[in-house]
Order: C-alpha cells, then structure tokens, then sequence
C-alpha cells in the first residue's frame, strides 16, 4: 500500500528555482514530500512530462459582489478554479454590504462559504463616520487585511479616506501586523483632470488615461508610504501602473520601512496605443493601462525583484456596463482570474524571465503578505496541497468558449498562450480537470495566523 494519495511529476515551479523532473507527493490534503528523480508511488499518480506544476496561486485583489445580482462567489471561485487559482482575497467594497464591521465580516462568510469552489480570505474597510473604531473587531473576525483609498468612486461604497483618518486607521491596524492597502489615486487631482478631459469634448479611449495622469498616481503613493513609516503599519500600493512607482516603493523599503507594492496582470499584458485603442470600455481600468513603454518597464520590475505581488483586480461587470462610446461612462475594472497565471507565463516566457517568479509573485509572496504562509503559498512539507499544472501547447484564450466566465467576454480574448491550466488541486482534491470545476462549498473562509501582538490587542 502506498503511503500517498497523489504524486504528480513534472517540472516544478518553485518560489526560488525551478526543478526537471520533480514530483510532488500529497497525504490527507498536505504536501507531503517533494523531490527530484523516480517519483513514488501513490492511489493516484500522473507522470506529467514537460508540464509545469506550481503552488495554486493566491489573486490578492478580487470583486466578487461589486455588481449586486451579476458574479457572485458562484462564478468569481469557478473562473479561479478554472485558471489554477486556490484562494482568492475578496475586497470589501460589495454592493449592499460592504464589510466594514464584524456583522459584515461575518455575513460575508456565510454568504460566500456554500458557494466558494476555492479557498478564500477577506478584506476589510472603515465607514469613515465611524474613523478607525471597527478595525480590531474586524480583525478578530478574520479579515486578511484592510483596503483604504485615496480616491473616492463612491460616498458610501467605495469612499475616499481623508489623510487624517488614514493616518488614524494605519495606526490602529499597525500593531496587528496586518498590511493596509490603499488604492492610489490623488482625489483632488483626479477630479481636476477629468474636468479638463470633458472640457476638450475628448470622449474617445484617450479621455482615461488624459484624466489620470501619471502624477495622480505618484502623489498618492508618497501619501501612502508616508503614512506607514509614521506610523509602523505595513503600507501596501494595490495596483501600480508606473514604472516609477515600483522605484519608489523600493526606495522606501531601502529606507525599513515595510512598503509593498502590486502588479495587476493587465499593467503586464495591455497597453494603451494597441488594447485600449481597441478595446475602448472592456479596458477601462483605475489606474489606467498605460503605454507599451511602461509595460516593458514593470517587466524589468519584475525581473529585478521590485514587485511584491501579480494580481488580477477582478470584476465581471456585465457588457452594457463596459461598451459606452464615452469612454469615461464605463464601469472601471475587467475579469481576469481564469487568465492570471496563464499570461504571466506567457510574458514571462517571451521576456526570458525566470518562471520562479511566477511562484513567487502570484503564491509565496500573497500568502506571506496576508498571513496566511502557514498553510498556503509553497510546494513546502506540511502546507496545503494547492496545486496548478500547466501544460505547454499553442492556445488561444476565449473567455466565452471556456464557460468559466460569468460574461463571456475578456480583455485578453484572442491571445496565444504557450501554456494553460489543465488541473487544480485545492487541499489535495481536485477542483479542476481541464473542462469541469468542482462544486459550490468546496472552498473553505481563510484567515491569518494569530500573531502575540493581535492577541494582545484584543484581548
């Protein structure tokens, strides 16, 4: 009798190497062993040959319920089940219940358990009438982490945080170890610049990126890392479009501070002169796309160890929210979980870029980011079996043609990939077999490893 459940053998991707004819070997929904050479045997065993096997990947930034009545847990954990995504790190800004309170921490999990088919964390915000008073509750209750903005889309669900009442929630997350995110875009600046837009009469794909300049960005994140480094929480940009900011983030952190900083997949994949031009609404993002220039520059980001995490910032608004002629009366945002790993690879692999970053930027680095390493992000003895196998071939992604994607469009519709997501495992069970996913409460609500510091502060 074997002493595995499953062995999978293949080429491993790791968070600091990657390994030729490597297994991995999982026992009652753990990692059991891991090696190189003759696999062992196992109930169930796949000799994957060339195929790429990496921990599933952990996309730090989703929105399952930005739109009330449209994705839902149902669809957001089938896209990521169908892209090798193992757990997903949901916002709080949901329409109806934004979850910044312990009742909507709660809620939220009850809500999303029956129908999660991956694992899950949770995000937690402030009502700014009530300042930083709901944080330690929040924290209690098993959110990951807390997202801010400086920006406001909406009074109520989606608020800009005056520097003041950022300073006062930074400074009361700080001694739970917790990361503050915050979404980085100068309000004041923004505003301006999409009066001037809509003065010019521009309405076409232009009109975004005009009334978002690169310096609204910028400005916000200085705001940011100021904060963290005067109050000693751990201050996390959620999305950077520049070049220049991953150089500042670095700065920071050459300084000690903990300043940290994501990548969006769609910064790494589109561009504004080809896929915005083309695409007009379906690529409206916050912050935008930026030209092929700074593309090139994240890459070398990557490369060079700058980037923290690759998420997807995902959300499936439904077509008539994304196909104005006036390119400022979209919704911002685009899915992107079933795509993420897929097409980072894929610039990875066109770059000459290691493929251990793959595992690092999209498994080890999330997990450790949002305190949940003990049991995810690494093909590591004793941790979760969460594994994604890539298998190599010459395919072309159609969100609608998979059937994983609630809207049946993407912005990435039409590219060729050099690999793909043929399997997912979730805790040693498969929840992806290359065509069906698992079903709904497969997926399990996650949260961080209690630290001496939270339980001193709740206590």
């Amino acid at each position: 009798m074997s002493d595995f459940d499953l062995v999978l053998k293949g080429t491993l991707v790791l968070s600091d190497r990657v390994v030729r004819g490597g297994y991995v070997a999982v026992r009652d929904g753990l990692i059991a062993a891991v090696g190189q050479g003759e696999a062992p045997a196992a109930r169930e065993r796949h000799d994957l040959g060339d195929a790429l096997i990496l921990p599933g990947a952990i996309d730090a930034q989703v929105h399952s319920l930005s739109q009330k009545d449209q994705e839902d847990f149902i669809w957001s954990t089938r896209s990521a089940a169908a892209g090798g995504v193992t757990t997903i790190v949901d916002m709080p800004y949901d329409e109806g219940n934004v979850v910044n309170s312990a009742e909507a921490v709660k809620k939220k999990i009850a809500h999303a358990g029956p129908q999660a088919r991956v694992d899950f964390a949770l995000y937690g915000t402030v009502d700014p009438t009530e300042g930083a008073s709901r944080i330690a509750e929040q924290v209690e209750a098993g959110v990951a982490a807390f997202k801010f903005s400086t920006f406001g889309t909406h009074p109520t669900r989606f608020p800009r945080i005056p520097a003041a009442l950022l300073e006062e929630c930074f400074a009361a997350i700080a001694p739970t170890g917790l990361a503050a995110g915050v979404h980085n875009e100068d309000d004041e600046f923004v505003n301006a610049a999409i009066a001037k837009v809509k003065a010019s009469g521009i309405t076409d794909y232009r009109a975004h990126n005009l009334s978002r300049p690169p310096l609204t960005e910028l400005l916000a994140m200085h705001q940011i890392y100021e904060t963290g480094a005067a109050t000693g929480c751990p201050a996390h940009v959620v999305h950077c479009s520049l070049g220049r900011g991953y150089e500042i983030a670095a700065g920071y952190r050459a300084q000690g501070f903990n300043a940290t900083v994501e990548c969006c997949i769609h910064y790494l994949i589109l561009d504004e002169e080809n896929d915005v031009r083309r695409l007009v609404g379906k690529a409206k993002i916050n912050p935008p796309v930026r030209p092929g220039a700074e593309v090139e520059k994240l890459w070398r980001h990557v490369a060079a160890g700058n980037v923290t995490l690759v998420s997807t910032d995902h959300v499936s608004w439904s077509e008539d929210r994304k196909t104005n002629p006036d390119m400022l009366a979209n919704a911002s945002g685009v899915p992107g979980l079933e795509a993420m790993m897929a097409l980072f690879v894929k610039g990875a692999v066109e770059r000459g870029v290691p493929l251990f970053w793959a595992a690092r930027l999209m498994a080890a680095n999330p997990a450790r980011h949002f305190r949940i390493d003990h049991v995810k992000g690494a093909l590591e003895i004793g941790k979760h079996a969460d594994i994604a196998v890539m298998e190599p071939g010459d395919f072309i992604y159609e969100a609608a043609a998979s059937g994983h994607n609630v809207v049946g469009w993407s912005p990435y519709d039409g590219i060729r990939l050099p690999y793909k997501v043929t399997a997912t495992w979730l805790r040693g069970e498969q929840v992806f077999d290359g065509k069906s996913v698992a079903g709904p409460g497969t997926g399990q609500f996650v949260r961080p490893e209690a630290s001496l510091p939270l339980r001193d502060m709740i206590r």
